[in-house]
């Protein structure tokens, strides 16, 4: 039997996060500066939620110049399903799909340590396909 590897063996460590107060627009540069479509979100350092950039999209179609206006906090998802660097991977990924969730953040004592996306996931199982 083999062992199943933990989410940290193939999360992407060290996120980038925005905070809750900072605004939206903010938050959309830094994605399209950085190549990202999460950003874990922190208040006073601490983990609170997660933004994605469906999340900002669903706003900017609705109102144009929106995104200077908005705070990432009333857009963000607070709901966080957030996994410890030791769980196993089968495990967040069960989780990922009955929440229909695209990204888990990994965090320890608070902290986002990484973050683990539906990409991350492919990119895993297309390996895994190659060794097998």
């Amino acid at each position: 039997m083999s062992r199943i590897p933990s989410v940290e063996s193939v999360m992407t460590p060290l996120p980038i996060c925005i905070d809750i107060d900072a605004t939206v627009k903010a938050a959309e540069d830094m994605m399209m500066d950085h190549e990202f479509r999460h950003l874990p979100v922190t208040e006073g350092g601490e983990l609170v939620g997660v933004l994605s950039d469906r999340d900002i999209a669903f706003v900017a179609n609705d109102e144009k110049g929106v995104a200077d206006q908005l705070r990432v906090r009333e857009i963000c998802t607070l709901d966080l399903y957030a996994a410890a660097p030791d769980e196993p991977l089968d495990v967040v990924l069960t989780e990922m799909a009955q929440r229909r969730i695209g990204s888990v953040v990994v965090s320890q004592d608070g902290k986002a340590v990484g973050l683990f996306t539906a990409t991350d996931a492919c990119r895993c199982f297309a390996e895994h396909l190659r060794e097998a």
